[in-house]
């Protein structure tokens, strides 16, 4: 029989135990807290939260943008915390710059102090290739192949007049329907033309759901939590069966090469595409990193970024000359001079007639900077970085927003009107215009963009309404 006594010990342990338990948890917790939120640095960190731990501040990064404005995300911070601050996003370790003179200093600093990084939606895709994508070599190779196919001189000779019947072909089409869906017609039109071009690949005679495949792009601003009924899920699906259709397209290349006559290849070896370039690459280069899945990567990544940014701006164009009759006016009498000086009725646009395009190129600046096709441009920091008496610790994430500089009213009067006439006096300079990034990363297809979305123009104001 346990007496009144022991009774009373055994209470009291008790409860001195769970009292125990409960501060060690408290302040464990309260000592991991204080540990998240002020990590570790060789300096002073810049200014910011870091949010709850583990979770950071994810739920409000992935927050939609609504509108033209930059993310509310970034404008809450930038108005608290200055151009430069601090967060953590989906577990990383993230500073934010909107600081054009910081920003154009990093992008000049590749190898140095910062690297590529990827997001989750593509950090799949590329992992076995994300050491070999920082190395020079390698990207000075994708470049230069790609100069060959998107380059000044393959827009000269041959790409302008291949866009204008491509763009015709595609309007029309549009103008027999009762209505048409800017942004998915475009980028149809525009993937179909690029497969065309890259791959001689003829979606009517093969997958005519290929451009479908290929909408996941959304995937880069959502919450990434690839489970069963999540839409990063879904669009994480879609990148999976585009990337085994562009695997599937190498495999019948490089299967149809080797059957095929080496003294009728060797003929033929001028009007290779890109695909065929890259096969032959493959089998003859003798560059250890040419393989069969950097070709796929290689690829895919190449279709991908031929059409989605250029459709999201040509989205947006259409939007706002519907909202700028004025524009549209200068538009038509630009175009219709052109018209009006050529000697041949029938002929095509021409590389100079392109050139002489000033106000186009007015209105092209202008949308770009308003599109914000590149939400941010992500590095891995790999050496502290100073910066403004703070320092940015390697092994965290540097994101440049050229978004925010692209909406700064210190930069941009009134940044959220369409006013192409703001680059007549004021051209863009590296510093405050980042449409396709720069430094060695610059877009090598920048031009290739310009262009179509030129010839687009040309042909809607002179031929449709």
């Amino acid at each position: 029989m346990v007496s009144l006594n022991m009774m009373i010990f055994i209470n009291t342990w008790s409860s001195a135990t769970v009292l125990f338990v409960i501060t060690s948890a408290v302040v464990s917790l309260t000592h991991y807290w204080y540990k998240w939120s002020h990590p570790k640095c060789n300096g002073k960190l810049p200014p910011g939260s870091m949010g709850f731990p583990i979770i950071g501040e994810t739920i409000q990064f992935f927050i939609p943008i609504r509108g033209l404005d930059i993310n509310i995300f970034a404008k809450k911070r930038l108005s608290k915390y200055g151009k430069i601050f601090r967060t953590s996003v989906a577990g990383q370790r993230v500073v934010v710059s909107a600081d054009q003179d910081f920003n154009y200093h990093i992008i000049q600093q590749e190898g140095k102090f910062v690297q590529l990084w990827y997001m989750d939606a593509f950090s799949a895709i590329f992992r076995e290739h994300i050491d070999d994508l920082n190395k020079a070599n390698i990207h000075k190779y994708m470049k230069r192949t790609m100069a060959n196919y998107v380059g000044l001189e393959s827009l000269k000779e041959k790409l302008v007049g291949r866009l204008e019947v491509m763009v015709n072909q595609g309007l029309r089409s549009w103008s027999t329907k009762s209505s048409a869906e800017v942004k998915s017609s475009s980028a149809e039109m525009i993937f179909n033309f690029a497969l065309k071009e890259f791959c001689n690949y003829d979606v009517s005679k093969n997958d005519k759901n290929m451009s479908k495949k290929f909408t996941f792009m959304q995937a880069i601003m959502r919450i990434p939590l690839n489970i069963p009924g999540t839409a990063f899920y879904k669009l994480m699906q879609n990148q999976k069966a585009a990337l085994e259709s562009v695997k599937d397209m190498v495999h019948a290349r490089i299967k149809s090469r080797e059957n095929e006559d080496n003294t009728r290849y060797e003929h033929q070896r001028k009007s290779m595409d890109l695909l065929d370039q890259l096969v032959d690459d493959l089998k003859t280069s003798g560059e250890e990193f040419i393989t069969e899945s950097f070709v796929v990567v290689f690829l895919f990544s190449t279709l991908l970024a031929s059409f989605e940014p250029v459709s999201e701006v040509l989205t947006l164009t259409m939007v706002l000359l519907t909202e700028h009759p004025l524009v549209v006016k200068e538009l038509r009498e630009e175009h219709e001079k052109l018209l009006k000086n050529r000697e041949n009725d029938g002929s095509s646009l021409t590389w100079t007639e392109y050139k002489s395009m000033s106000f186009t190129h007015q209105v092209i600046n202008e949308s770009l900077r308003m599109a914000n096709i590149i939400p941010g441009l992500l590095r891995r920091v790999i050496k502290d970085i100073n910066v403004n008496g703070y320092v940015i610790p390697e092994g965290w994430t540097l994101v440049c927003l050229p978004s925010c500089v692209h909406m700064d009213p210190e930069i941009y009067e009134n940044p959220l009107e369409f006013n192409p006439w703001r680059w007549d006096c004021k051209p863009p300079t590296i510093k405050n215009f980042l449409p396709f990034g720069g430094g060695i990363r610059n877009c090598v297809g920048a031009d290739y963009t310009r262009v179509m979305i030129a010839v687009f123009l040309h042909v809607l104001v002179t031929k449709f309404r």
